[in-house]
């Protein structure tokens, strides 16, 4: 691209790159649009990204548009070749098919699909090689890697996937090296880190998802990179997804034992989840301990048992188990050891467990099979977990075939083939064992049989010899065979003679000193007191040790704590770099956009400096015209253009610099000879002039070296005479310097005792803050707890209240129900009156009526008076007393209550009458005018019998009893207007009037 074209605004170019690439992509230019690509991002990166990102979505969605095209046009060409629907064959395709194996759909489309398929995936290629190494790019980049994978799925490009993949590890790899550049991929970066996990997940996605399982373990590989490079912990959702997909591979692989131990890893992260269904955790359970169960004891191939520790497995081992991301490789033993623990196998199926105990618990080489029979047959029954079982038929037939062997080994020396064959017949996990045919054909044949004993002989796994014409097999008994560690023996096999006799000498140990302490009693009582003393002696260190365990405690806190700190200042660091490379990209968008602007100030000026050049090659024009020989052409001249006169400039310049050459040839070729014939002139007066220069050499060495010596023995002189100097004031010097030293060493003795002191006072300041606070928290927790203790004696009062109020309100209700009870008695005593007076006077009336139908004779007026049935009146009384009725009211025909019933009623003149008709049924005291009820005093009404307000208290104050009763018989405007024998009272006169306190007497 011209100089001119990158100098152009993007608003120009960017239709322009548009159409470009639309054009390309008709024509199938794969080369050319990368190339302008390239281009375009080298112009326009530096200017705005979001062009780029345009351009390269639309160059990739052509290219899938056309493949679509390309696939529907290939369809219906299929569609259109077909006459008959009823024909199977048609004479044409018979023909090809002789000549060709392909379908007719396969050469349609390898002739119209597959071209624009290479070219889509060129395309991929092209875009994925623009957008790398580009942190602004980097989402694009980690889209298209995401739509060249689902390419792949979709068409099935196993070898474009392999392709792909590599170019993304390349890319990563390179990473590093693009790391000082501006806009480089910044793997410390959350949010980049995270993307590139991302699309590796996807890619191991893809990858099982086509089985290419080589590729899948790279991406693990790669995955597990970015997680050691990561520093936060992946989420528990990727993880799940890693070990999973780690799990299928190692299966795929048939590597049983990093199978379970990824399966494992997998079920612990899964089992956090506490939304997951119960039928979800009882099929991973059991499947992890199915994985764990089947993983072999011993090899039944050529190579090394999965457990076996040798020096060629052991880097791979490793390699493994970083990926596993466990600190050390797994066992057989530990995997079995985990999934016993309770949160696995409280959720692993009953059929699971009891498989467990017949294969790694009991002893019982004659039924293994049928033990095993039921439990398999119920797990093959279990629907969909019968799926995950049905991979791990055969290393679980391995597994039972080992422990028969083994188990068969410590009873018997010698068997059968076919009766081993028989022990063996094991079932089938596979579903298409269903029929009766499968179910009754043994898993293990003689030939399968004898092929496992090989392969663990020549492993050395089992010590067996066959003797193929008795047809038996035979277990060696060595006794002094050594231990064999590699294999699992199981917690439920017995012991062999070897081991017998391995484990003898510590078996007569044991027993000697059962025999030792029958003998010698003293020795356990020793042993015992010892015992104790450790013991003591334990709980004596017990307060240092807590205190040294508290003391580690608090360290561990503090670093803890100053880890976090750090940890929380690095994200500072990383925050205030992430802004500072803002701030510098923000200054330079600021230096592009100046750039920019010189750009366009560089192409004005280039513009003007045409014109001038313009100008110049008129005048050129004019100067090489202006020669004698060109004269002629001057007009032909001016009407060429600048960069043909200097062409031709030149090319008179060229011509004068070859003649000026031709002429320099000739000069030197005359100088040449000149001087070869000055120096064969010159040749033999050399030896002579060689000898005439030594002597002057000679003797220009000895007088400079003669003024050196003069000049060295003059300075030496000299400077002994300035030392003779110099020595008279060294005394002073020293006095000088002594003293200087000494003042120096006092100021720095001060400045220590300055800073000493400030330290102090530092100290001091800060261990009365340190008391101040602690003061201040004990304070704050002594009202805390009285706070506290308050509370409780509130709320024991309360309650001890309340249970009172409960008591108090049911004593009420048994009181208010007695009551009730009470009152329905009288109420049934008073219908019973009212009955029984009901009944005397029905009896009065009926003896009335009778008396009214007898004969009338004439009665006395005083037994009417005094013997009358009806209303009989008792005597006239002659004093109120005696004349008070009996019933509920008075005299005056009021109602009296009974209480008050048969007492002489209020004075008629009392003060009483001022408040109408009303009368108190209160009692009133003797001499007394007023009721208590208005202020009246127990002894006497109002101040002992008078009629006035006391003085004392009140509104009137208060008197002594004195007072009181000297005013017994009078009172304040007595009714019966005796004015001295009730005027002499503190409260009044002689006149009857009010006389105040203060003017009495």
């Amino acid at each position: 691209m011209s100089k001119r074209s990158r100098a152009s605004p993007l608003t120009v170019l960017e239709p322009i790159v548009l159409r470009f690439v639309e054009l390309a992509v008709n024509l199938r230019k794969g080369k050319i649009v990368k190339e302008g690509l390239h281009q375009y991002k080298n112009i326009s990166q530096n200017v705005s990204v979001s062009a780029i990102e345009l351009v390269i979505k639309r160059f990739i969605d052509q290219a899938e548009a056309k493949v679509a095209e390309a696939q529907s046009k290939a369809d219906k060409i299929n569609l259109d070749n077909v006459d008959d629907l009823e024909a199977l064959e048609t004479p044409e395709s018979i023909i090809l098919s002789t000549v060709s194996g392909d379908a007719s759909k396969d050469r349609t489309d390898r002739e119209v699909v597959t071209p624009w398929l290479k070219f889509l995936w060129e395309a991929y290629r092209t875009a994925l090689d623009i957008l790398r190494n580009n942190s602004r790019l980097e989402v694009l980049y980690q889209s298209l890697a995401s739509q060249s994978f689902k390419f792949c799925l979709k068409y099935s490009r196993k070898t474009e996937f392999r392709r792909v993949c590599e170019i993304l590890r390349q890319h990563l790899t390179t990473t590093a090296k693009y790391a000082h550049q501006t806009h480089s991929i910044n793997l410390s970066d959350p949010e980049t880190l995270q993307r590139h996990l991302d699309t590796r997940f996807e890619q191991l996605n893809a990858a099982t998802e086509l089985e290419l399982y080589q590729e899948a373990f790279r991406s693990v590989e790669d995955i597990h990179t970015l997680f050691i490079v990561s520093k936060k912990q992946p989420k528990p959702v990727m993880l799940a997804n890693y070990y999973e997909k780690l799990a299928r591979i190692f299966m795929v692989g048939e590597n049983y034992l990093f199978h379970a131990a990824a399966f494992s890893r997998l079920y612990a992260i899964v089992r956090t989840n506490k939304n997951l269904p119960e039928e979800e955790h009882e099929r991973m359970a059991t499947t992890v301990m199915i994985s764990a169960l089947a993983i072999p004891i011993i090899s039944s191939t050529k190579t090394r048992s999965t457990t076996a520790d040798t020096d060629d497995s052991r880097p791979r081992d490793n390699r493994l188990t970083n990926l596993l991301r466990v600190s050390k490789p797994p066992t057989r033993e530990s995997l079995l050891k985990e999934a016993l623990s309770k949160p696995v196998f409280s959720h692993v199926r009953q059929e699971v467990r009891e498989l467990y105990t017949a294969l790694e618990v009991d002893f019982n080489p004659l039924s293994l099979a049928r033990k095993v029979t039921p439990l398999v047959a119920a797990l093959k029954a279990g629907g969909s977990a019968q799926r995950e079982i049905v991979k791990y038929s055969r290393p679980l037939h391995q597994v039972m075939l080992t422990r028969l062997f083994q188990q068969l080994g410590q009873v018997y020396r010698c068997v059968t083939i076919e009766s081993v064959a028989q022990l063996a017949a094991f079932p089938s996990l596979s579903p298409a064992a269903g029929t009766d045919a499968d179910a009754a054909k043994p898993a293990f044949d003689e030939t399968s049989v004898e092929k496992f004993v090989m392969n663990g002989c020549r492993n050395g796994e089992f010590g067996v010899r066959m003797n193929h014409i008795e047809r038996t097999i035979s277990f060696q008994n060595d006794l002094f065979a050594g231990a064999k560690s590699k294999v699992n023996q199981g917690s439920g096999q017995m012991a062999t003679a070897s081991e017998i006799m391995r484990s003898h000498l510590s078996t007569l140990a044991v027993r000697l000193n059962a025999a030792v302490h029958l003998i010698n009693p003293n020795k356990v009582l020793d042993k015992q007191s010892a015992h104790a003393d450790s013991m003591r002696a334990a709980l004596e260190s017990l307060e240092e040790e807590r205190r040294l365990a508290a003391e580690r405690v608090l360290l561990i806190q503090k670093r803890r704590e100053l880890r976090d700190y750090e940890a929380a200042k690095r994200v500072r660091d990383e925050e205030a770099r992430r802004q500072e490379q803002a701030r510098r990209e923000l200054e330079a968008e600021k230096i592009r956009m100046e750039e920019d602007m010189r750009k366009r100030e560089a192409e004005k000026i280039a513009q003007i400096r045409a014109e001038r050049e313009r100008e110049e090659a008129i005048r050129l024009a004019e100067r090489i015209a202006g020669d004698g020989k060109n004269k002629n052409i001057k007009e032909e001249l001016l009407t060429l253009d600048s960069k043909t006169l200097m062409e031709k400039q030149v090319e008179l310049l060229e011509q004068e610099k070859r003649d000026l050459a031709s002429k320099s040839k000739q000069i030197a070729k005359k100088l040449d000879h000149t001087e070869r014939a000055f120096r064969i002139a010159e040749a033999p007066k050399w030896e002579a002039d060689y000898v005439e220069q030594k002597k002057v050499d000679k003797a220009y060495y000895i007088a400079i070296k003669n003024a050196k010596l003069e000049a060295s023995k003059s300075r030496h002189g000299d400077d002994l005479k300035v030392k003779q100097r110099v020595l008279r004031m060294m005394p002073d010097y020293l006095s000088y310097r002594d003293k200087l030293e000494a003042a120096r060493q006092k100021a720095y003795e001060a400045e220590v005792m300055e800073a000493n002191t400030l330290i102090q006072e530092a100290k001091a300041k800060r261990i009365a803050e340190v008391r101040k606070i602690k003061q201040d928290e004990l304070a704050r927790k002594m009202k805390e707890e009285e706070a506290r203790r308050q509370f409780l004696e509130n709320e024991r009062i309360r309650l001890a209240e309340s249970a009172r109020l409960a008591e108090e309100k049911a004593a009420r209700e048994a009181a208010k129900k007695l009551e009730m009870e009470e009152h329905a008695k009288k109420l049934e005593e008073i219908t019973r009156l009212q009955k029984e007076k009901e009944k005397a006077i029905e009896e009065k009336q009926r003896q009335r009526e009778e008396a009214a139908r007898a004969p009338r004779r004439p009665v006395p007026a005083s037994s009417l008076v005094e013997e009358g049935p009806w209303r009989r009146r008792d005597p006239v009384a002659t004093t109120p007393a005696e004349s008070a009725p009996t019933s509920g009211s008075n005299s005056s025909g009021k109602y009296v209550p009974p209480s008050r019933r048969g007492q002489a009623p209020p004075d008629s003149g009392s003060r009483l009458s001022g408040f109408g008709d009303r009368r108190d049924d209160r009692p009133f005291t003797s001499g007394s005018s007023r009721p208590l009820a208005f202020g009246g005093n127990r002894e006497g009404g109002w101040g002992g019998g008078s009629d006035r307000p006391p003085s004392g208290s009140g509104a009137f104050g208060d008197r002594s009893r004195e007072d009181r009763d000297s005013g017994a018989t009078g009172g304040w405007r007595s009714k019966q207007g005796a004015a001295g024998s009730g005027g002499s009272g503190s409260g009044g006169s002689s006149t009857g009037k009010y006389v105040p306190p203060n003017k009495r007497g």
